[in-house]
């Protein structure tokens, strides 16, 4: 079932996007009310994780899709009218360009080091501690294909589904698997994602696991030899 959200919930939706689609709740201006943030869990737009004694917003991929999809709508509060200028300018030239949204919007910056723990360096003087750096873009592919290479027992040109893969790389953060999907996606000669446009292909696991950019699900990674 699809859901409209009104003004303030389209608002604090488009907040959460100008923040790389993830946020502390008390980041977001004006301030968000209970009953908006519940509306938009319940309508799987978004997610909020309690962290400390705030919660941590999230777009999920139906926030992103509806993002995407009412760029150049009329669905801010009247008193935003500059915004949605910006945003329908935002819609033409992600039209003429052929990026994505979240081409555009960009990971959320040091997602990785915020989800790994403090580690500590020692030295004759004594350390600070520091953030471990997140797994790099090329570590990601490298492990991608490896997984891929693990489900068709070493076989290339054969497709996996996305939920089996991601359950090979439970290991790995979501966003950074995701911004190697995005890599892909911009013109990687030997792999591509795909889609299953027949729904009975398609479970919910599948759905979970999609890879959904700019609102369009891709369950399918094929890797070329």
């Amino acid at each position: 079932m699809s859901y409209d959200p009104p003004p303030t919930q389209a608002l604090l939706l488009f907040g959460l996007l100008a923040r790389h689609g993830a946020c502390a709740q008390a980041e977001l201006i004006p301030k968000v009310k209970k009953a908006d943030r519940e509306a938009l869990v319940m309508a799987k737009l978004i997610t909020a994780n309690r962290v400390g004694r705030g919660f941590k917003l999230k777009l999920e991929d139906r926030g992103w899709a509806w993002a995407h999809a009412n760029l150049s709508g009329d669905v801010l509060p009247k008193a935003h009218r500059t915004l949605s200028d910006v945003m329908a300018r935002l819609s033409e030239y992600l039209a003429k360009s052929g990026e994505t949204l979240a081409d555009f919007i960009g990971s959320e910056p040091e997602e990785t080091l915020q989800q790994q723990p403090t580690e500590r360096k020692h030295s004759k003087g004594g350390g600070k501690p520091t953030q471990p750096k997140g797994p790099s873009p090329a570590f990601v592919r490298k492990r991608i294909e490896s997984a891929y290479l693990a489900l068709t027992h070493g076989r290339k040109n054969e497709p996996v589904r996305l939920a089996h893969l991601r359950a090979e790389l439970s290991d790995l953060d979501r966003a950074s698997v995701d911004a190697e999907f995005a890599r892909i996606l911009k013109g990687d000669k030997t792999a591509s994602l795909m889609r299953h446009d027949d729904p009975h292909q398609i479970d919910q696991a599948d759905h979970d696991a999609a890879f959904s950019p700019a609102g369009e699900p891709f369950h399918v990674i094929w890797i070329a030899s």
